[in-house]
């Protein structure tokens, strides 16, 4: 007997965990939460970050339930499937430097004192300017996480916000820094 998943498709077998129920998922993370957080933190050697990577599996997870086929894979199997593309995600987002980010790949200066120019100098002022003309919740966000290297959980237990609210802020925080950039004449 198979049961319907959220978008109608019957891929589940008798026992298998329909993850778009709320129960389901909660079963599957306290079947798999733990297993899921020491891969990652192996990997990234961060507990705030391990942190966020199961949160973001079991977040996509249920947001695909749908795929989820047991004739393919274990709901094990499918669930470090899904954590090694975030921890590939969060090693990219985590390596990647705001000044690139931002298209200001800043490349060593010559001797100031032959160009009379730093350049080094003027992306930091123009980053900061940037950063005043945002909001100060996503200014924030961007400070600490970005430029300060802090661990997202930290950051948003600090400010007394679920961490899936600082990574809004931040996705937004970096879209609307791009477009004052833009604004002021700065091309990625």
């Amino acid at each position: 007997m198979s049961g319907l998943t959220r978008r109608g498709r019957t891929r589940r077998r008798a026992g298998e965990p329909d993850l778009a129920s709320d129960q389901a998922l909660r079963a599957a993370y306290r079947a798999h939460g733990p297993e899921l957080y020491r891969f990652a933190l192996r990997q990234l050697h961060d507990e705030g970050n391990a942190q966020d990577v199961v949160q973001e599996v079991f977040l996509r997870a249920w947001r695909s339930a749908d795929r989820y086929d047991p004739e393919v894979a274990s709901l094990r199997v499918w669930l470090f499937a899904i954590a090694r593309h975030v921890i590939v995600d969060e090693i990219r987002r985590s390596t990647a430097r705001p000044a690139r980010v931002f298209g200001l790949a800043v490349e060593e200066t010559r001797d100031v004192a032959d160009s009379g120019f730093d350049e080094q100098k003027m992306t930091a002022w123009l980053i900061e300017e940037a950063l005043t003309r945002i909001s100060p919740e996503h200014r924030s966000a961007l400070v600490e996480t970005y430029f300060r290297g802090r661990p997202h959980a930290e950051v948003a237990a600090e400010q007394g916000v679920p961490t899936g609210t600082l990574r809004s802020r931040l996705f937004y925080g970096l879209k609307s820094l791009r477009v004052v950039m833009e604004e002021m004449g700065v091309e990625p």
